[in-house]
């Protein structure tokens, strides 16, 4: 251990008042276990574009009331700087701490003159989103960390257009709470004190019947659910439950039944360790019920509510949808829905990220909308929306989606929202049941007449100090010694988004002029056959992940084109 992480370890422990961080710290120092009070002290816990997401506990580079009142004195100290008198939606998911983080927050925002809109109950990041918008707020902050398990929880910030802050505006936060001494240099006010005096103000019920209502807009016109169609729904112990099943009763979906033991939050996530819907073990409770019950579709959102995962009954199994093929099953859709209520598809615009699926390429081209490929990142699904919005042209945007199971219908929000998704795939599901298919057996169709496009994902973790630089090192040397071949396949082209390269866009109208999109950590490898793999180090996360893409005529002839991507991947990986 270095001297300026003793340093840090010596100033926490005589400063440190919270009973349970002391006492944590205590066992830690006494454990003798160097390794570990080094890894909770060696770096401060990272602020990026998606704020701090971390493992709950004492240290810098731990989630605690100290990391959060130091984050959030960072963030006042740059709303100060822009706005004359700026105000903070904040809202909490189900997370452990996540209630104490908030009070902590507001007062802190609140000693700094910043007004505080609190929800005064859990709800969906999306909500947030709407909210900052809604209430024309200088920013928001949400207390979340999405899928993570039991021992996660995060702070994500967001502008004052509702989606996720800049990368130059992190850059500035991040230069703040750099400055800023966890223990005297934050400025502070009790929770209660900030609501007597109006400075801390719970978000009005309003906000949240306008985010409602707002969803329903988007519906389907004219949709009328059979009385026989079923759902089971899973919140996962999350923020979902009262959206999702307010907005199915609103659009007439009455038959939905919830996992009982998954209906309550509850942050330690009994019922599965990794709350993630893109998992079948997420779903056992759901689909033991669904046995029972035998509804026509199986839905859970994670527990902010902002990605959407789904079970298909299917010749007596449960078939589960990728987030990218859930993606391509809505745009599909969405933009046939457009083409019968009478609205030229050609100027619709979808947007999607360079890391999800290559098949909405081959929908846009067949069906003419235009599709634009973005960093990952639903910021910047978010800031194509608004650029839309700018040149009146609001209207043209059909969907935005990334392969982790998020999604966005509509304008409402500038971040994926589970709750609108979720709707909007019942109502299709319904669609498409009242033709005699599934949605397993939609996408069998889609991807029959277009191609098997399948994805899949490498992940190799590198944690603590000697990891971060082993991620350095892997992206330095794929990018100084390329390979000419992975997994057989020739590489035909490179790119390096670290070069800011144009935007990817096929079809449409093409009204605007090409974007150059910003630079990013992220090595593309364009192989023959219209293969292709992308590396790129996590943003929230100690790991640097592969996307695999392959493409074969037949389901069989892509898996083993992807089982061989996988590992030529994990290979270079190592």
């Amino acid at each position: 251990m270095d001297q300026q992480t003793k340093a840090r370890v010596q100033l926490w422990k005589e400063s440190v008042t919270a009973p349970d961080l002391a006492q944590e710290l205590e066992e830690l120092i006494c454990s003798g276990d160097e390794e570990k009070l080094n890894d909770a002290f060696y770096r401060d816990l990272a602020f990026g574009t998606a704020g701090l997401r971390g493992v709950l506990g004492v240290g810098t580079n731990r989630m605690n009331v100290h990391v959060v009142a130091q984050a959030t004195q960072g963030v006042a100290d740059y709303l100060n700087a822009h706005y004359e008198r700026p105000t903070l939606a904040l809202a909490r998911d189900s997370r452990l701490k996540g209630e104490d983080f908030q009070r902590v927050a507001a007062g802190v925002l609140a000693a700094n003159g910043v007004h505080v809109y609190v929800y005064p109950r859990i709800e969906p990041v999306p909500t947030l989103s709407f909210a900052v918008r809604h209430l024309h707020a200088s920013a928001g902050i949400v207390l979340t960390a999405s899928h993570n398990p039991a021992q996660y929880n995060g702070y994500k910030v967001y502008n004052d257009n509702g989606g996720q802050i800049t990368d130059e505006a992190a850059d500035e936060i991040s230069a703040n709470i750099a400055g800023v001494d966890p223990f005297s240099g934050v400025r502070c006010m009790d929770f209660e004190e900030g609501l007597a005096k109006g400075l801390i103000e719970w978000t009005p019920e309003e906000v949240l019947d306008a985010f409602i209502q707002s969803i329903k807009k988007v519906s389907v016109p004219g949709f009328k659910a059979d009385e026989s169609y079923s759902v089971v729904y899973t919140p996962l112990n999350g923020t979902g439950m009262e959206c999702v099943t307010r907005i199915l009763g609103e659009i007439g979906v009455e038959n939905v039944t919830v996992v009982p033991e998954q209906a309550k939050p509850d942050g330690n996530f009994p019922t599965c360790k990794y709350p993630n819907p893109e998992f079948r073990e997420a779903l056992d409770l759901g689909l033991r019920l669904a046995d029972e019950v035998k509804p026509n579709l199986l839905v859970a959102t994670d527990p902010d509510a902002d990605r959407m995962g789904t079970a298909i009954p299917h010749d007596g199994e449960y078939k589960l949808l990728s987030g990218n093929e859930m993606g391509v099953l809505l745009m599909d859709w969405l933009s046939s829905m457009a083409e019968a209520n009478g609205e030229d598809v050609r100027g619709k615009v979808a947007v999607t990220t360079i890391v999800s699926s290559a098949m909405p390429d081959a929908l846009a081209k067949a069906k003419g909308f235009e599709l634009r490929r973005v960093l990952t990142g639903f910021k910047y699904i978010g800031d194509q929306i608004d650029q839309l919005k700018d040149a009146g042209e609001e209207d043209r945007y059909l969907m935005g989606f990334e392969e982790s199971y998020g999604y966005l219908v509509g304008t409402h929000a500038r971040d994926k929202d589970a709750i609108v998704s979720t709707m909007l795939c019942v109502e299709m599901a319904s669609d498409y049941a009242s033709r005699g298919m599934d949605l397993y057996e939609a996408m069998e169709d889609l991807y029959q007449r277009y191609g098997y496009y399948l994805n899949g994902t490498v992940n190799a973790s590198f944690p603590g100090a000697a990891g971060a630089q082993k991620m350095a090192s892997i992206m330095a040397g794929l990018r100084e010694n390329p390979p000419a071949q992975i997994a057989g396949y020739k590489v035909l082209g490179m790119t390096d988004f670290a070069a800011g390269p144009q935007m990817p866009r096929v079809s449409g109208l093409q009204k605007e002029a090409a974007q150059a999109l910003p630079p990013a950590n992220v090595i593309e490898f364009r192989l023959e056959g219209d293969n292709k793999v992308i590396f790129r180090p996590s943003g929230t996360e100690p790991k640097v992940k592969a996307y695999l893409f392959s493409k074969g005529a037949t389901r069989e002839e892509s898996e083993a084109v992807r089982a061989r991507l996988r590992e030529a991947s994990e290979r270079i990986l190592s």
